[in-house]
């Protein structure tokens, strides 16, 4: 049989957060990937956890993930960690789960700290619905990267859903920036330092985060919780699309994806905010 492959959260600040069933099964495994030996030996030694560990990274995740399916069908149980939080979450645990399941080798996640789920509860911002991008593409030098960076901040300008992305302190104003240019002015709430002593938790909008930034040296690992596209903002915009077009345009742009004549023409009275009389009128009104 098959070992299996435990996903262990970890602590992103306060130790008291490791869990006593993570605590047990890295106790218990066979080994333990994790995504930087150095920074995970502290944490083992605090517990008293004396496993053998391997690194499992970002400039690895292929070729090792290989490996450790090999220990795996073989086998052994292993347990994955990465630095701080879940692992697969902005991570490449991802690409060693789903070479499991290619493999049938059992995954179980145990559950534990998530930067940004904390983030996204203490926001103040909509919880029901969200979106968590991670970190955006690097524009250092990539021309690719610039442009798909690009790309995903425009997208992110329609979401109406709450928007959860992660930066480095160094790239904070630079993507401030960007947000504020791409997105507007929207509120934001930025975290840092989470469950740690000095966590802060700062609700304010994009211009005054950046203009407080401007300055002042941001320290520390940031979590950006972000507004969503207001809904009537959206409404404005899709009414002001097809009131450009002409309601011919309008009609054909339902036919021609198969709705009849009937329903098209109540759709684009919905549309247009007006009744299906009104629409019927001026299509025959030559008639």
């Amino acid at each position: 049989m098959s070992g299996i492959l435990y996903l262990c959260a970890t602590p992103i600040g306060n130790l008291q957060d490791m869990t006593p069933r993570v605590i047990q099964t890295l106790q218990e495994a066979d080994l333990i990937a994790a995504e930087d030996t150095r920074n995970s030996i502290r944490l083992l030694n605090h517990f008293d956890i004396h496993t053998p560990m391997t690194s499992y990274h970002e400039y690895n995740r292929v070729e090792k993930a290989k490996q450790l399916i090999e220990q795996l069908k073989a086998g052994k149980n292993i347990a994955l960690i990465t630095d701080a939080g879940t692992p697969a979450i902005s991570d490449p645990g991802q690409v060693l789960v789903q070479l499991c399941h290619e493999n049938n080798v059992p995954v179980t996640s145990l559950p534990g700290p998530a930067a940004c789920i904390v983030a996204l509860t203490l926001s103040g911002l909509p919880t029901g619905r969200f979106c968590f991008e991670g970190f955006l593409p690097s524009d250092k030098s990539d021309q690719a990267s610039k442009v798909r960076k690009r790309q995903i901040l425009q997208e992110l300008a329609r979401e109406t859903r709450t928007i959860i992305l992660y930066e480095a302190p160094h790239h904070l104003v630079r993507t401030l920036k960007e947000l504020h240019e791409i997105l507007g002015d929207r509120r934001v709430t930025l975290c840092r330092e989470l469950t740690k002593r000095f966590e802060t938790v700062t609700p304010t909008t994009i211009e005054k985060a950046l203009q407080y930034y401007e300055n002042e040296t941001p320290r520390g690992e940031y979590v950006l919780v972000v507004e969503g596209k207001s809904l009537e903002a959206v409404r404005q915009e899709t009414q002001a699309g097809w009131e450009a077009m002409s309601i011919e345009e309008h009609m054909e742009y339902y036919v021609s994806r198969g709705m009849d004549s009937k329903l098209a023409m109540k759709q684009v009275a919905k549309d247009r905010g007006v009744g299906k009389r009104e629409i019927y009128a001026y299509l025959n009104k030559g008639q």
